[in-house]
């Protein structure tokens, strides 16, 4: 795989740019190139690890879980409201951006680590006329033909709950959102009109904020959280 020099690695992975020449790459996956990889957010984030021949060695000992998944591979990359957990020592993490759209983490509690905030892509219909629901991350499920693109679920990602469907928050003018790019990254408040766009722009859209202030960012940034409050706050974020 290509190798990321420090000095040309996005600004969002906060990492020393002169401590050696290169850093693990992110592999194609659920993010883009832009994910921090999980190699990257051990050793330089967490400090978990001293070097890379350590982070290899607590992955492939199995102790990592992405979403529901043990992780083995370091170049995965990851991104906001992905779920980490460390089973053994019962430490448990949720993936976040600061205003600067810099990658952080906030501890949360075991509990709260069997759900995950997630977006819809798309839904399609599949052999039997079931509905499969697909997730901007990539991932895709068997779930009820309610949701449409730019929903957000909150979805079980442990055991047999795996994908099971919690809670639903349309793209709807009304419901809480926050945004995840862009200059109001991380700002959080109501939608309050969707601007369609007649090109190939991408739709934008006013929201507004718990001071009644208003503010327009583009479709793309925006991810769905509540219909009335955030629900972020069962995971202990203040948004």
């Amino acid at each position: 795989m290509t190798r990321t020099k420090r000095m040309t690695a996005p600004d969002a992975w906060q990492i020393a740019r002169k401590e050696s020449k290169y850093v693990v790459s992110t592999s194609s996956g659920p993010h883009d190139g832009s994910a921090l990889p999980i190699g990257v957010w051990l050793r330089d984030h967490m400090q978990f690890a001293l070097n890379t021949k350590e982070v290899r060695k607590i992955l492939h000992d199995r102790q990592v879980v992405l979403n529901g998944h043990i992780v083995t591979d370091e170049h995965i990359g990851i991104d906001v409201f992905d779920i980490i957990s460390f089973p053994k020592i019962d430490k448990h993490y949720m993936i976040l951006v600061d205003e600067k759209g810099r990658h952080n983490e906030h501890e949360i509690s075991a509990d709260a680590a069997k759900i995950q905030l997630v977006k819809v892509a798309s839904k399609t219909t599949i052999k039997g006329g079931k509905t499969q629901i697909n997730l901007t991350s990539g991932a895709n499920f068997i779930g009820e033909d309610t949701c449409k693109g730019k929903d957000s679920l909150v979805i079980g990602i442990t055991g047999d709950d795996r994908f099971a469907v919690q809670q639903h928050f349309p793209y709807a003018v009304g419901n809480m959102v926050v945004i995840i790019g862009g200059q109001h990254t991380m700002k959080t408040g109501k939608l309050a009109e969707i601007l369609t766009q007649d090109s190939s722009l991408p739709n934008r859209v006013v929201i507004e904020d718990a001071n009644g202030d208003k503010f327009e960012t583009i479709e793309d940034y925006v991810y769905m959280i509540g219909t009335t409050e955030s629900f972020l706050k069962t995971w202990g974020v203040d948004a």
